[in-house]
């Protein structure tokens, strides 16, 4: 998992996206399958590389908020069909959307983002990484 994750980086890296886009990715697919303990730790490098408080309290609700632009949100519509594959299979119009405002190598690099936080969510829940109670600040 580890290896996956690394070359994920590497491909973000190549494409230039965005730090703090990475982890809004981060912190919406791990919201939307319930990682408390990926939420937490995505929230905090969020903040700590810049990222506003209010867009992180507004992810839930990206698509009601004027906080995102056209890419960031092409880039939570993708991150939520991809997470919800069983649900959505991935339309054509979702990839169509992505495609529109990232190049190839940049789509490319957010599967592998995608891919990587959805795996790392699935160990995070299953093995009850983070049980309610067991936070000691």
């Amino acid at each position: 998992m580890a290896h996956l994750d690394k070359a994920a980086t590497k491909e973000l890296d190549a494409a230039d996206i965005d730090p703090k886009l990475r982890e809004l990715i981060r912190v919406r697919a791990s919201q939307l399958n319930g990682c408390a303990y990926c939420v937490d730790a995505h929230t905090k490098d969020a903040r700590a590389i810049g990222e506003t408080e209010q867009r992180l309290y507004a992810l839930p609700v990206w698509r009601e908020t004027p906080y995102f632009s056209a890419r960031e949100r092409a880039a939570l519509a993708f991150t939520e069909t991809v997470t919800r594959m069983t649900e959505t299979h991935v339309p054509d119009e979702a990839y169509a959307e992505v495609a529109a405002e990232f190049k190839e190598q940049e789509v490319a690099a957010l599967v592998s983002l995608i891919v990587a936080i959805n795996m790392w969510n699935a160990v995070g829940v299953a093995t009850r990484t983070w049980e309610p109670g067991s936070y000691q600040p």
